[in-house]
């Protein structure tokens, strides 16, 4: 009890930033929920065959987190991009 007492005393300043300002969360469920998906498709890309195929599938989970992020439907996204690659001109 002793341990646990001088080691929440200890962090008491950062503690008490919970109670001084409503904006700061006692958990962090928010990251964790954001940052699940990630976890769940890292074990995925095992699966994908090769380094090239899970390099790519990670790029497109990245473009449509991207999406989800901003409120932006992927399809509708992805099908704007398509569409607009043989009109592009790199010179």
């Amino acid at each position: 009890m002793n341990r646990a007492l001088s080691y929440t005393y200890s962090i008491f300043n950062r503690l008490s930033r919970y109670h001084l300002d409503g904006r700061y969360l006692p958990d962090n469920n928010l990251v964790e929920n954001a940052i699940r998906p990630l976890s769940i498709s890292r074990k995925n890309f095992m699966f994908c065959g090769n380094h090239d195929a899970a390099e790519n599938a990670a790029i497109m989970y990245s473009f449509f987190g991207c999406c989800k992020a901003n409120d932006v439907n992927p399809r509708e996204w992805l099908t704007d991009v398509l569409t607009r690659i043989p009109e592009y001109n790199s010179d």
